[in-house]
């Protein structure tokens, strides 16, 4: 007889991201360290951690596509149909990041960079959470990203960082980055699981659509 695997507890991953603490948690692409983007002392606990140069923005993961609109100061037709076609999955969309959004989350920039992972803990999270979470992959800056729990850094375990375990992610790479031109076409920024001719021939047939 097949038994489901047990459900992780979340509660002490939302105490801890409430209380303004990195956590680690499993998306459909690599593991993930994750924070509050609203509370810089979480934030500045990713940069780190991971040894991260704090001009490189983090991307923010969200539960829905409402989410990421709120996230984003101008949705486009195109990144619209990329989430609907997309999403839950391997791709970020970089867009025009909203007010709210803190500087020191996109670097000081001006867009931020959205995804909505294909995972039903992380979804059970950020629904938890009530909100997004700024979160890049767990890893120090430079070595491989961790796709297992075995390949998340033993230092962060030895200092209290609460990890959310559910065994090997399912992709084992990370997302497609891509941004949306003036022009409506999709320019990639980091090859991913999508290909560049994914992103088009969506975008073409949606606009063939309107």
């Amino acid at each position: 007889m097949n038994h489901a695997a047990p459900k992780p507890d979340l509660g002490p991953a939302l105490a801890a991201l409430h209380a303004g603490r990195p956590v680690v948690i499993p998306t459909d692409t690599v593991y993930g360290v994750a924070a509050d983007p609203h509370q810089p002392e979480a934030i500045e606990a990713i940069f780190r951690l991971k040894g991260r140069p704090e001009t490189n923005p983090l991307p923010v993961l969200v539960a829905s596509i409402e989410q990421a609109r709120s996230a984003s100061a101008d949705w486009p037709a195109a990144a619209a149909a990329l989430a609907r076609a997309f999403w839950p999955g391997a791709l970020t969309i970089v867009a025009p990041k909203a007010e709210w959004i803190p500087a020191n989350v996109v670097a000081g920039g001006e867009t931020v960079g959205l995804r909505m992972p294909d995972h039903a803990t992380t979804l059970a999270l950020l629904e938890a959470f009530g909100g997004p979470l700024a979160c890049t992959s767990a890893n120090r800056s430079g070595e491989p990203p961790a796709s297992t729990p075995d390949g998340i850094p033993a230092a962060w375990r030895a200092s209290g960082v609460v990890i959310v375990e559910t065994g090997a992610c399912p992709g084992g790479a990370p997302s497609t980055v891509a941004s949306i031109g003036a022009d409506g076409a999709a320019r990639v920024l980091r090859p991913g699981p999508i290909s560049a001719e994914d992103l088009d021939r969506v975008i073409i047939s949606a606009g063939r659509c309107q």
